[in-house]
């Protein structure tokens, strides 16, 4: 018996698990890893929703983004414009583009270069605020799960919600619903008179 107690203390002795410690070399505690992963989640979140603050803006930056706003429904509106013009003045339309047919290619060029760095811009912004929105969304995960678990216990039908203790009988009227005095009286006015 000394001698299992002896083996039994060197393996596992001083609160020590030997083959636990062993095994963590080669393998990674899940535990401990997916606390690790859960902690540099919610720093990641944080940190992003930090940068992309919108209180942190400066007026200067407001109308900046007011500003940028501006050329994508000009362009849409323009070309619109552009088509009901060929439409009401054929004649002054078709001078207006005899002008544009005189612009050089490499101008062409420079104003495709613009006019995507302009969008492909937009698209970023977007996209940034599209990912700020995902994680501020996905910070309130846990609370979520905690009050839908929360509300899921507060069914009135579970037994053992009034506790009644023994008696099987007001168990049993403890999960009937009382009569709703009010939808009465409505029903009651809703009755047709009786003649």
């Amino acid at each position: 018996m000394g001698l299992i107690t002896g083996i039994l203390n060197v393996i596992f002795g001083n609160g020590r698990n030997v083959i636990s410690d062993t095994a963590e070399v080669f393998r990674e505690n899940t535990e401990e890893g997916a606390a690790r992963s859960q902690e540099l989640r919610l720093e990641a979140m944080k940190q992003f929703a930090r940068e992309f603050e919108s209180s942190n803006q400066s007026v200067f930056d407001r109308i900046m983004d007011g500003v940028n706003r501006v050329p994508r429904p000009a362009l849409a509106l323009g070309t619109l414009g552009l088509f009901v013009a060929a439409m009401v003045d054929p004649i002054w339309f078709s001078k207006r583009m005899q002008g544009i047919a005189l612009v050089p290619e490499p101008l062409w060029w420079l104003l495709g270069v613009i006019v995507s760095f302009y969008f492909g811009a937009r698209h970023q912004i977007k996209s940034q605020q599209f990912q700020r929105s995902i994680a501020k969304t996905m910070a309130y995960t846990p609370k979520v799960v905690e009050n839908i678990t929360a509300l899921n216990g507060l069914k009135s039908t579970s037994p053992g919600l009034a506790d009644s203790g023994p008696d099987a009988r007001l168990s049993a009227l403890s999960i009937i619903p009382d009569g709703n005095a009010a939808l009465e009286d409505w029903r009651a006015h809703k009755r047709p008179a009786t003649k």
